[in-house]
């Protein structure tokens, strides 16, 4: 039995995880999954509470009993500083060495594509972004603050084995998936220390898996190009800040962060998987918020765990959802949340 974490965090974040964790109980329906739905309170009404955001030993418990953790989303104002936000999502990205961001920008539908003329053809895409280096391991600090003469630095980590196994990930990625271009962004002509590794390293790891394109960009080189012609990108491998940038861009290409999941992995550990938009506080509990983004994360994560056909189950039903235009507001359509899942399982059921 698969023990599976479910964290759905603050505002719509409950109610978008509970929609994903129902499309995953129709396809057990269907076709019987060996997994154990856990419920996890960790956020915002905890720490408030208790001022626990995520204990050490709970790191120790999904390294040793857990195969895989669903999170919502995380942001309450309540907390002005997001502390148990930052300590949560961060701290399981760097404990648990997720050093994969597994982002697929994939347009399910020209409606939702802000681009004249690009079909769903064009943009099928999967960006892998370095998680656990760069700017945000928090290195650095401020000198004389508060005054005319105050200094920040704030530090980039590249290292090695860091930039190499992200980047080798990409590759195995296209090679398994049959697919023939792997592109890298750096700023290495400006940055010339950290992203010449970086430049390096991809041309050396590219030697190694003949028959794939190893393409090189600048990151605004390759930033105008998504836009101007997405359908030149099959794989995109960068580091931890072009990455977070390009994915939320990816995202619109494909319709905005309410269609958009990801996965932070360790191939060789648990690895967690969210939807990438926000709490949204605003529209908590108004049953007004798009749960399309959570269950496609939740289609994510069993494609992981290797149960493709529960996956496949869910995304064929997220599609008819899509052309029968039973969706949201936000995509147009006129239902609630729960009704937008409802629907979503009930294709799901009588999915032959």
């Amino acid at each position: 039995m698969k023990k599976i974490a479910v964290i759905p965090g603050d505002g719509i974040g409950t109610e978008v995880t509970n929609e994903a964790k129902k499309a995953i109980l129709a396809t057990n329906a269907k076709k019987p999954l060996d997994i154990e739905l856990v419920d996890m309170e960790y956020g915002a009404e905890k720490f408030l509470k208790t001022g626990v955001t995520m204990p050490e030993e709970q790191y120790d418990d999904f390294r040793k009993n857990y195969s895989a953790i669903l999170m919502g989303a995380f942001g309450d104002p309540r907390v002005p500083g997001n502390e148990h936000a930052k300590d949560i999502l961060l701290g399981t990205r760097f404990k648990l060495d997720l050093y994969v961001n597994f982002r697929p920008v994939k347009l399910l539908d020209e409606k939702f594509c802000p681009l004249k003329n690009k079909t769903v053809n064009d943009i099928d895409f999967t960006v892998f972004r370095e998680n656990t280096e760069g700017v945000y391991v928090g290195i650095g600090g401020i000198f004389k603050k508060g005054t005319p003469d105050e200094v920040a630095v704030q530090e980039e980590i590249n290292t090695r084995k860091g930039v190499e196994r992200i980047i080798r990930y990409a590759f195995e990625f296209a090679k398994k998936n049959n697919l023939k271009k792997v592109a890298m962004a750096d700023k290495s002509n400006a940055m010339q220390f950290g992203h010449n590794l970086w430049n390096r390293c991809f041309f050396e790891v590219a030697k190694e898996f003949s028959g794939i394109q190893a393409k090189h960009f600048y990151i605004d080189a390759l930033a105008m190009m998504m836009i101007r012609n997405p359908e030149e990108f099959e794989v995109i491998v960068t580091n931890n800040l072009f990455g977070d940038i390009i994915t939320d861009m990816g995202a619109q290409l494909q319709g905005g962060m309410g269609l958009a999941a990801s996965g932070n992995i360790n191939p060789a550990g648990v690895s967690m998987f969210e939807p990438v938009h926000g709490s949204a506080p605003d529209i908590a509990g108004r049953n007004i918020a798009n749960p399309v983004a959570a269950i496609l994360t939740a289609e994510m994560l069993l494609r992981h765990l290797g149960y493709l056909q529960n996956a496949d189950m869910i995304e064929r039903a997220v599609r008819v959802a899509i052309q029968k235009n039973k969706l949201t507001r936000e995509l147009g359509g006129d239902l609630g949340t729960k009704e937008c899942g409802d629907f979503i399982c009930s294709v799901i059921k009588s999915d032959n």
